[in-house]
């Protein structure tokens, strides 16, 4: 009151038309005007600066889908010139999950040790979760021991990090580690593989059922070429700073203490050591599954997964998995738009606090283009009035329209950068005086 009445003195205004004025506020509107809020659509070109505002309850019309896990690229199919020798395989684009090549994709076929993708991914998740760390250490059981096939020859009772024990499950793909890393995590393996089966699921991969951790011959144990490509996606948002899926060769001491030896670890994975801008992924082998192999590379800000199942050699799916990466590097290019928590605008909050946010890509914001296309994408930010509070930081705020060609292809969602709770009467109406002194 006291500012009030400084505001009325300095300003000189008629007192009755002010109170004539508090009143209408009061009774008319409600606390500044809460009852008739209503959405206001605001846009940011990022793109170009002829982008065309379009209504955005014109475009939830026409129920475009958004995220990344949505997107793909506008009219690009597969090639039906290509073939491949191997039972099934695909090619998919890591940002946008565009299908690029697919043949026999969804057939359910054993997937031997690329099994261990779905190992690594849980680790790692509950790493980043903050359940675990890579320098727990993990103890090996008799389970995990006795574990055949590929193995880092483990004895019972001995002790490595988490980190060791995911170098040599990418590395030699290591049997015996999936078990100590799943007992870690989860403190039995049926446990763990009931979370890898849920996960599965989470990620739409329809045609898998995981029996093991490790991908030793079982009844039931079967994936496809399309789910695995899933699978490895999600995979590659884990694995900045971990060496281990490109490291050729590499050593660890293994054995109870007082009788460790040096074993030497060499990557099953010929494809990083012979295809340029090769970053992973697991390969895998037995008698029923022929050579599999989940491949990814990276050249230009793109990065392509390549899977191949059923071959017979492992020089054949080397081959093939790098026919199918040159195939997706010559003919397709990725126009990116905004890297992952871009800032793509500010949204005042008028009945909250603080007074504004920013606007954040949830997801690095991408598109698959045909070769020499990206030019051709501009994206436009659609900022939200917010009505409700509290806010949460990762509350979706607005969406970046994606178009190609002045079309829309695509959209995705923007979110708050930080939380924000409704502001209370007294900050209402302290910032009203400050708007009505301007």
């Amino acid at each position: 009151m006291r500012d009030l009445y400084r505001y009325w003195k300095t300003k000189k205004i008629d007192k009755i038309v002010c109170a004539c004025l508090i009143a209408v506020l009061l009774l008319g509107g409600g606390f500044m005007g809460l009852n008739s809020y209503h959405i206001e659509q605001r846009m940011l070109d990022v793109g170009s600066e002829e982008s065309e505002n379009v209504s955005l309850d014109l475009l939830v019309s026409k129920n475009v889908s958004a995220g990344p896990e949505s997107t793909s690229a506008d009219g690009i199919g597969t090639s039906g010139q290509m073939e491949v020798a191997a039972k099934s395989a695909l090619l998919m684009d890591a940002d946008s999950g565009a299908v690029l090549f697919a043949h026999n994709e969804h057939d359910e076929l054993p997937l031997a040790s690329v099994t261990k993708i779905m190992t690594m991914l849980l680790v790692l998740e509950a790493v980043d979760s903050g359940k675990i760390s890579l320098e727990d250490e993990v103890i090996i059981s008799e389970r995990a021991a006795g574990m055949g096939g590929s193995q880092m020859y483990m004895e019972v009772g001995e002790q490595h990090t988490m980190e060791e024990i995911m170098k040599g499950v990418a590395m030699v793909s290591a049997n015996d580690g999936c078990v100590a890393a799943a007992e870690h995590v989860s403190g039995t393996v049926e446990i763990f593989v009931e979370m890898m089966n849920k996960r599965a699921s989470e990620l739409g991969m329809e045609h898998t059922n995981f029996v093991n951790t490790n991908g030793l011959p079982a009844d039931h144990h079967y994936s496809s070429a399309y789910d695995i490509a899933v699978m490895s996606r999600e995979l590659l948002k884990h694995i900045d700073g971990h060496s281990w899926f490109t490291t050729w060769q590499d050593t660890i001491l293994v054995g109870l203490p007082g009788k460790q030896t040096e074993f030497g670890l060499t990557n099953t994975n010929k494809l990083i050591k012979q295809y340029p801008g090769a970053i992973g992924l697991k390969t895998g082998y037995t008698k029923d599954a022929g050579y599999c192999l989940s491949g990814a590379a990276t050249r230009e800000g793109m990065t392509l997964i390549a899977v191949v199942m059923g071959c017979e050699t492992s020089e054949i799916r080397t081959k093939e998995i790098s026919k199918l990466l040159d195939y997706g590097f010559a003919n397709y290019d990725t126009a990116v738009l905004a890297e992952k928590g871009q800032v793509m605008g500010e949204i005042s909050l008028e009945k909250g606090s603080p007074e504004s946010i920013n606007a954040v890509t949830a997801e690095k914001s991408s598109i698959l283009v045909n070769k020499g296309e990206a030019g051709n994408v501009t994206a436009e930010a659609i900022l939200w009035e917010i009505e409700k509070f509290p806010l949460k930081k990762g509350d979706q705020v607005g969406e970046l329209r994606i178009l190609k060609d002045d079309q829309e292809i695509s959209r995705q969602p923007l979110v708050a950068d930080q939380a924000a709770e409704k502001a209370g009467i007294t900050e209402i109406y302290r910032r009203m005086l400050l708007k009505l002194s301007r």
